[in-house]
């Protein structure tokens, strides 16, 4: 029994009186891992949530397969379920597995060779075979073990209640319980957002092993890497979401070329345009109406003018069209590659502050003009969605390109206080896994 794929098409959902996702299409094969990126409330998790089906499109169409799991925020379970209960849960559909595996077997061995029914029996028993082989389904209750282990639960009693659990060990649990589920199709929305570095290195390992369909909105760069076949960037673009063959850091390598080849293209044409207009311009002129005719033009002038004047002409009406065909359809310059103007981070004072920002600007998305950040204080980043708190936090943490100089002297900030600045080991890790890019989409761009 092969896993089905996952299917939408032509997939539009209106927010109010925004059209979050236009038209999006979505092919996901067995064994395709495929990331979305881009900045917030470009609709990411709104397409999981239609993906899932938990949100109705308001036109299109998804093909789902029958036992998508879908990491929800919270447990699909009543308050005072157990973690036993939760994990009795995932396994509900493994344990039907071998229960009806197990009655088709005796219904073989009931059933002589040769007799009727006997070959659709085999047939059957055959099918089932295989889905519980895919399923790993008599290695469940170990890996159900493993996994809890493997994300950081495994020394809580099971007997402890789901509202006795902190919000990420309840996110831990829930997205415990769809791996130890092995479902045909794995929605994920940020699943590493509560995990630190060897969780998260188990979920990779967990992911890549998965025979089916992944799909995952995340801004965390080192699982991207880690785990993705292909990446879809949501970003509104020129012809909507694109697909990109390959983990993140393939793609921004091609985002690299594609800006490239966008750049000498837009240049080449900008000369075309350039010489069209000399040329319409000074061909223009020479048949101008009334123009004195120089002295080596008089002799002949009559005979050859109706001639001339029509070759001339039709040179400037050829370039006239070439140059509004052009105008028409030039290739538009790349998007400027934000920078952070002035100079963007300040030494820690000796009166003990940690970070202290001067005149940091990111066009179009934050601007900060004076910041310090005490190192006795803890600083939380609130606001709504596209106000500038990731770009904020990637400020701090070297994520985008700057202009200028750290501090005095030009020393990184990294040097003055790397543990403070990086607050967990998973912070260093996705720090680590980033590269100068002169191409800050996807992730990078984050709001």
């Amino acid at each position: 029994m092969h896993c089905p794929a996952l299917l939408a098409h032509d997939i539009v959902r209106i927010l109010g009186t925004r059209r979050v996702l236009d038209g999006v299409c979505l092919t996901a094969s067995p064994g395709h891992r495929i990331g979305l990126i881009g900045e917030n409330g470009v609709g990411k998790t709104t397409l999981l949530r239609v993906l899932a089906g938990t949100d109705e499109p308001d036109s299109g169409s998804v093909v789902r397969p029958p036992d998508l799991g879908f990491l929800h925020q919270e447990m699909p379970c009543a308050a005072g379920a157990t973690i036993a209960d939760a994990l009795d849960d995932a396994l509900r559909e493994t344990r039907e597995i071998v229960a009806e595996l197990d009655l088709l077997a005796q219904d073989l061995a009931r059933t002589p060779e040769g007799a009727p029914g006997h070959p659709e029996l085999l047939d059957a028993y055959a099918r089932h075979l295989e889905h519980a082989q895919q399923r790993e389904v008599w290695d469940a209750d170990r890996r159900a073990a493993i996994v809890l282990d493997g994300l950081g639960l495994g020394a809580l009693p099971v007997g402890r209640t789901l509202d006795s659990l902190s919000g990420g060990q309840r996110g831990r649990l829930a997205l415990a319980a769809l791996l130890v589920r092995r479902p045909s199709a794995l929605l994920l929305d940020e699943p590493t957002n509560h995990l630190d570095d060897s969780a998260a290195a188990f979920l990779e390992e967990q992911l890549r092993a998965l025979p089916g369909v992944v799909v995952a909105a995340s801004h965390d760069r080192a699982f991207l890497d880690a785990v993705c076949t292909d990446i879809i960037d949501l970003d509104p673009g020129m012809h909507g979401p694109v697909r990109h063959g390959g983990n993140y850091s393939a793609y921004l390598g091609e985002k690299r070329a594609e800006r490239e080849r966008r750049l000498r293209r837009h240049a080449e044409e900008q000369q075309e345009l350039a010489a069209l207009r000399r040329s319409a311009e000074v061909t223009a002129r020479l048949v101008a109406p009334g123009r004195e005719r120089r002295d080596n033009e008089k002799m002949g002038y009559g005979h050859r003018s109706g001639r001339v004047q029509h070759q001339v002409s039709r040179r400037v009406r050829n370039a006239s069209r070439r140059l509004q065909e052009l105008e028409r359809d030039q290739v538009a310059a790349p998007p400027e590659v934000l920078r952070l103007r002035h100079a963007p981070l300040a030494r820690p004072s000796e009166e003990g502050t940690l970070v202290a920002l001067r005149r940091v600007r990111v066009p179009g998305r934050l601007v900060v003009d004076r910041l310090d950040v005490p190192a006795t204080e803890r600083l939380l980043v609130t606001g709504d969605n596209g106000a500038g708190k990731s770009t904020l936090l990637a400020v701090l943490a070297g994520r985008l390109e700057t202009e200028g100089r750290y501090g005095d002297g030009g020393a990184s900030p990294w040097g003055c206080c790397p543990r403070t600045l990086s607050s967990t080991a998973r912070t260093e890790r996705c720090r680590r896994s980033m590269r100068p890019s002169s191409v800050p989409s996807g992730p990078a761009r984050s709001r």
